[in-house]
């Protein structure tokens, strides 16, 4: 599967998130091939502090070695934050694919400085969708972020 097929996994996601009335941002995460794991941004829908896209994923996967974590490739809608940037790191995952990031600019000098791949699609698919929902949901998202 290649970088932009895996993108598509995530932004089903993402898409998912939205009609279920939360942030549209999803991730999916590959390993030798296969996806083992795949979600969405879920703090509105589960009243959570921290099921972003990425960390939702990570749930989904479950509990895998750290070897495994240390052959995967995770898709990002969108740059992931710093609480995702960190879990990135923890887990040893050593390449990110992320779908844009003019809407938020994450972690990924973090991320390169430990020595992740960092490749940004710049999707405009990605891209619209955020902006369409920060424009519809100002409040919602500046929570998302950590902003007042």
């Amino acid at each position: 599967m290649d970088d932009a097929a895996l993108l598509q996994v995530a932004l089903e996601q993402a898409r998912t998130g939205r009609a279920e009335g939360g942030v549209p941002i999803g991730a999916a995460i590959l390993i030798d091939g296969v996806v083992v794991g795949a979600g969405h941004n879920r703090r509105v829908q589960l009243g959570s502090a921290i099921r972003h896209g990425e960390t939702d994923a990570l749930e989904v996967a479950g509990r895998l070695p750290a070897s495994a974590y240390r052959r995967a490739t995770i898709a990002t809608t969108l740059s992931p934050c710093d609480m995702c940037t960190g879990a990135i790191l923890l887990y040893g995952i050593p390449r990110v694919v992320i779908g844009e990031n003019r809407t938020f600019l994450g972690g990924e000098d973090l991320l390169r400085s430990r020595g992740v791949e960092v490749v940004n699609l710049d999707s405009a698919e990605c891209f619209e969708l955020m902006g369409d929902f920060i424009r519809e949901h100002p409040e919602i998202w500046n929570e998302d972020i950590g902003e007042e």
